[in-house]
């Protein structure tokens, strides 16, 4: 799967707590995302079985609001989100020099 920054976003924040059960508003909050970016990527993370997904049970009349769908990692989700988050760190991060092989300008 390719990690994209919004994709390392969201992973980062189903991360932070990997038991926890979050909607989507809640990402879209966490992460800084539009709803465009945010729920392709829910797709393509259950359809790679990261993420699985289910619906709140509630009577949507006498809660006042519509059902959330709710999502958490899997367990191997779980062990790919942070195998990808650190193979994304290591690519990403600038090594320091060497001290004496950078000639002055």
């Amino acid at each position: 799967m390719r990690i994209t920054i919004p994709t390392a976003r969201i992973l980062a924040v189903l991360l932070a707590e990997p038991d926890a059960d979050r909607y989507g508003l809640e990402l879209m909050q966490a992460t800084g995302l539009a709803s465009g970016s945010l729920y392709p990527i829910l797709h393509r993370l259950q359809e790679a079985g990261w993420l699985a997904a289910h619906w709140e049970e509630i009577d949507p009349s006498a809660e006042g609001r519509p059902a959330r769908r709710f999502y958490r990692l899997t367990p191997d989700g779980v062990v790919s989100a942070r195998q990808a988050l650190a193979e994304l760190r290591a690519q990403t991060s600038v090594p320091a020099p060497v001290p004496g092989t950078v000639k002055p300008a």
